[in-house]
């Protein structure tokens, strides 16, 4: 259990969540869900995948302020198959035994703002066991801005733009818990709504390493990977 103070002035309290908490979570879950004008840029969990990762197949982390759950963030063990996020990322097959997921992250629209899908990424990330795992790997989709943020804030890059979950464009990063990754210092930067030009990037050996606007626009830095 820890206590973090938020930029509001609150003080929250974050712990690992258990199955006591699973109706909460699915609250939150809908809850958020409901706040999106564009509902493509989650891809929520069922309660069978909760109940999955709390089984022991992951672990989540929850903040609570006044004892009621704002915010939860998953990562997952995932299944070894033909989707597997560590294929996108050039990995080996004796890899992908090595790969956990940086999955939903969920904040109370009331508690937006504090920074609270980052705090609770990098505690997660602290608790990962390095001696079992080396890459931790998640998706994202193009234009959610604070979930593309976070990641490159917690040190993952983009390998990988294309269809997941049926017909949905996501970006997938991979972070290498065990060195950091070498890019060179020259940078290119792509319209994030061009995909086919990102694609070919990605094609040639290149990754996303950050996003910025410009003129208005967002857009994604592709460095070459050394």
């Amino acid at each position: 259990m820890k206590e973090v103070s938020l930029k509001s002035g609150q003080v929250i309290t974050i712990k690992e969540l258990s199955l006591d908490n699973l109706s909460e979570m699915l609250e939150l879950q809908q809850l958020v869900i409901a706040s999106l004008l564009d509902k493509s840029l989650l891809q929520p969990l069922s309660k069978e995948e909760f109940t999955l990762i709390l089984k022991g197949r992951g672990m989540i982390f929850g903040a609570f302020h006044d004892n009621e759950l704002i915010a939860f963030r998953a990562m997952l063990e995932p299944e070894i198959d033909d989707e597997h996020l560590g294929i996108d990322a050039g990995l080996v097959e004796s890899e992908l035994s090595s790969v956990l997921y940086s999955e939903i992250s969920n904040v109370s629209p009331e508690y937006r703002g504090n920074g609270l899908q980052h705090i609770l990424g990098q505690l997660l990330f602290e608790q990962v066991d390095t001696s079992r795992y080396r890459y931790i790997c998640a998706t994202v989709a193009p234009f959610n801005i604070a979930s593309l943020k976070d990641k490159f804030a917690l040190g993952m890059h983009i390998v990988s733009l294309q269809k997941k979950y049926g017909e949905m464009l996501r970006y997938t990063f991979v972070k290498d818990l065990t060195q950091s990754t070498k890019t060179a210092s020259a940078e290119m930067k792509t319209d994030m709504g061009n995909t086919h030009e990102q694609q070919d990037h990605l094609g040639k050996g290149f990754i996303g390493t950050g996003l910025e606007e410009v003129a208005g626009k967002w857009v994604v830095n592709y460095q070459k990977k050394l």
